[in-house]
């Protein structure tokens, strides 16, 4: 039987990765893409996903309180890990980090910031890192709102300077796979 990520590894490759030419976020042009939110909105990898980085979370010093992603693919990433978080008896809230403030409502960059208190420590949990870039705004909104970044955690590394990018930031970052789970080369 196999393990949780080698599991979680074969769905990614079967419902997310794809070998073909893309323009990413970034903006640069790559021979694959792995679309996250396939596998994290199965029920089986939104269950292995949540069980996964909250291993990760455990090996944060400090500890964390909440759980914080980026919308639209960090939306099942949190949900999946605070869904866990609680089953297990150790709740963590999640909080959605927008990319554009919406001129309505509350007109808030994070949603759930009832949830946590001023100076809470948050996990920013990523789909796929690049270049770091939206990891790094998404921190910076984090900071904006008074929480503070314990460490970034990602279900996947391209190994394309993301993570020099974060870690010259000041944070740390786990990844559960690299480009070389997807691509021999």
């Amino acid at each position: 039987m196999p393990s949780d990520r080698e599991r979680l590894l074969a769905i990614l490759k079967e419902k997310s990765f794809q070998r073909r030419e893309v323009i990413l976020a970034s903006g640069r042009r790559s021979s694959f893409y792995i679309d996250c939110k396939q596998t994290a909105l199965t029920a089986e990898g939104h269950y292995l996903i949540g069980r996964l980085v909250l291993e990760e979370i455990g090996s944060i010093a400090g500890g964390v309180d909440a759980v914080a992603g980026v919308t639209l693919g960090g939306d099942p990433l949190v949900s999946a890990v605070s869904l866990t978080s609680y089953v297990e008896g150790k709740p963590l809230p999640a909080l959605i980090i927008r990319k554009e403030l919406k001129g309505h409502g509350t007109e808030a960059w994070i949603e759930g910031m009832n949830n946590v208190r001023p100076g809470a420590r948050v996990v920013m949990i990523e789909d796929v890192v690049t270049t770091g870039g939206s990891t790094l705004r998404a921190c910076a909104k984090a900071r904006d709102a008074g929480l503070s970044v314990a460490g970034v955690i990602a279900l996947v590394d391209r190994q394309e300077g993301g993570r020099k990018a974060i870690e010259a930031a000041g944070h740390s970052l786990s990844a559960l796979f690299v480009k070389s789970d997807f691509i021999k080369e």
